[in-house]
């Protein structure tokens, strides 16, 4: 619980020890300044932070609202009270200015009085608050909470740290499902300029295309059926901070030039709206698509694309970075362990190499479940190698199940194949055909060079390029 805390700065003897005496009695814990440079060194350096700051306006040694303008930067979080008895309209609209809760002239009946530090003092609780669940967030997505030591992280959480310090309008977010693409989208917000303001998301697949537009970009009342009033926009909701687009490659192509007009200009308009709205927010889109490949389709715009791609960050698969997994999986069983109030603390041999042996197609998220699944029904310390229940490597029975002729390939359709293993066995099989010639083989396939190439690292397969 925040302590009550008041500064009174008063240089009247009388008049500050009845103030002091009378918040003491109410639960406040009061000290006093008799001049500004006593109270500047009561504040410098944060040696005093009261909740309140109750000031005469006008002191021996100057104008207090010179003290406010002069620390405001180092104590944001205390609201100002004025007292005066030389009130002016200049010094109002100073005050104001300078974010001063309240004024009132003196003298003034003590209950009036009580009524607005009370008032300033709910303010400040509430900033102070705001400033803890921020810097709590702060921490939790700081870029050292990227887990991990190798090549791909290290250069990362580098990429990262430079972006973070710069005033970027948007970016794309790429890799493959369970990366951890929000993941980022919460580090570069919490750790850039914007971390105060809000932070809004939304998955563009999860909504059919008009209420997807509605929600992007708010509603008059009337504007369709259903639509009793006025709704606000994530745009509008993201003002001073970021927008977080996930799965930004399923947008219908019609809401695309919505959103690139948006973009580009920093103005929206309601559904069923006339007027257009200022905006200022930054862009962030995640995707596990191939945006470039889709724009060659004719599925996205390329004028979005090159729009939001000034910047362009890569998750790495897991199967990329595997050594990781020494430093993220005790950091998850860790935090299964105080989720589930269990013990989890030894992992066997046996264990260690099924973990490693795997190729985790979905990635962190697949390897987070996986452990938080084991942690739950574990019965001891040991983490249960019974629960890991990891399939083997399916791409084998692809090859298995699969059949090849002269003439083409035969893939069977009951399910025991995915559709990304089918492509990669139709690429390798290509590649086969052309000795490892991508040229040829996409010549074979009917596609571009630059496709099968983005297809044959995407799958890790050989080749000569």
């Amino acid at each position: 619980m925040m302590t009550n805390t008041l500064l009174i700065i008063e240089d009247e003897a009388l008049l500050a020890s009845e103030l002091a005496r009378y918040f003491s009695k109410g639960g406040w814990e009061v000290s006093i300044a008799h001049s500004l440079q006593q109270a500047e060194q009561f504040l410098s350096g944060q040696a005093l932070d009261p909740l309140v700051v109750l000031s005469d306006m006008n002191l021996p040694d100057g104008n207090a609202l010179d003290l406010l303008e002069k620390l405001k930067p180092e104590i944001g979080s205390s609201e100002w009270v004025f007292l005066t008895g030389y009130g002016s309209v200049a010094d109002s609209v100073r005050a104001v200015r300078l974010g001063a809760y309240d004024f009132i002239e003196k003298p003034c009946a003590l209950d009036r009085l009580n009524l607005l530090v009370e008032g300033a003092a709910r303010s400040a609780r509430a900033q102070r608050r705001l400033e803890q669940q921020t810097a709590s967030q702060n921490h939790q997505y700081s870029i050292d909470s990227l887990i991990g030591s190798s090549p791909a992280m290290t250069q990362l959480r580098a990429m990262l740290k430079q972006i973070a310090n710069v005033p970027f309008s948007s970016l794309i977010v790429s890799g493959e499902t369970g990366t951890g693409k929000g993941m980022i989208a919460r580090i570069l917000h919490y750790s850039g300029s914007r971390a105060a303001a809000p932070l809004v998301e939304i998955n563009c697949a999860a909504l059919p295309r008009e209420l997807l537009e509605a929600e992007l970009f708010g509603y008059e009342a009337g504007a369709f059926t259903g639509a009793k009033k006025r709704h606000r926009g994530l745009f509008e909701q993201a003002h001073t901070g970021t927008l977080f687009l996930d799965e930004i490659g399923e947008m219908d192509l019609d809401l695309q030039s919505k959103l690139l007009k948006a973009v580009e200009d920093l103005r929206i308009r309601r559904v069923g709206g006339e007027a257009e709205i200022n905006i200022d927010v930054q862009i962030i889109a995640a995707t596990n698509l191939d945006l470039v490949e889709k724009v060659a389709e004719g599925l996205f715009r390329r004028d979005l694309y090159h729009r939001l791609n000034v910047i362009n960050i890569r998750m790495p698969a897991l199967r990329e970075h595997k050594q990781d997994l020494d430093q993220l999986v005790p950091q998850f069983i860790a935090e299964c362990n105080r989720k589930s109030a269990k013990s989890v603390s030894h992992i066997s041999e046996q264990a260690w190499q099924a973990l490693k042996s795997y190729d985790w197609p979905g990635n962190i998220r697949e390897l987070h479940n996986v452990l938080e699944r084991c942690v739950l029904l574990s019965n001891d310390h040991n983490l249960p190698v019974e629960w890991l229940q990891l399939q083997a490597p399916q791409a084998a029975a692809a090859h298995h199940n699969a059949k090849v002729n002269q003439e083409g390939v035969f893939i069977p359709l009951d399910g025991s194949i995915s559709l990304h293993e089918m492509e990669k066995f139709i690429i390798q099989e290509a590649l086969n055909r052309n000795d490892d010639n991508v040229t040829g083989a996409a010549r074979m396939l009917g596609t571009t060079r630059e496709t099968l190439r983005y297809r044959v690292q995407k799958y890790h397969l050989k080749c000569k390029f």
